[in-house]
């Protein structure tokens, strides 16, 4: 079972309903030229777009299990007193003083990019369950890292 967002779960929604009405059928029309361009045995664009096919045909697959064991959490019932998946978490390093604000997400809603980790990531693991005012100590491909807990919300 999947936990997510009500956000991350459209967004996959969209995401798969887009590479079943626009990118499959390009693809299909892709290997329906290619085929009509004669002999398959050594007909570059026609592997290349049957290929491309399987790849597309298992990131659907792969999207539509996720969907299927997917459940949207009801943000009003989340507390703020501890961490957990859906939290915004602002946290300062001790090490250098910088404040950074993550948000615990679901894997297939983490995007670094908009503040969002994973909750498999070592500093959300180290985060769940800890209260404002809790330091803990993350070990991270640069090192030792100790950070402190400034505020949760939602």
């Amino acid at each position: 079972m999947e936990y997510m967002s009500q956000e991350g779960y459209d967004k996959l929604v969209a995401e798969l309903q887009h590479m079943e009405s626009v990118e499959l059928p390009q693809v299909r029309n892709a290997i329906a030229e290619a085929r009509d361009k004669g002999d398959l045995s050594e007909n570059f664009e026609y592997h290349a777009a049957k290929r491309e096919q399987a790849r597309l045909l298992g990131r659907i697959s792969f999207k539509q299990k996720v969907l299927a064991n997917a459940r949207v959490i009801d943000m009003s019932r989340l507390a703020t007193d501890s961490v957990q998946l859906l939290s915004k978490v602002e946290l300062t390093n001790l090490g250098n003083n910088a404040r950074m604000t993550y948000t615990i997400a679901n894997p297939h809603e983490a995007n670094l990019r908009e503040g969002k980790i994973s909750i498999k990531s070592p500093i959300a693991q180290a985060l769940l369950n800890k209260k404002v005012g809790d330091e803990v100590s993350v070990k991270v491909p640069a090192g030792m890292v100790k950070l402190r807990i400034e505020s949760i919300s939602l």
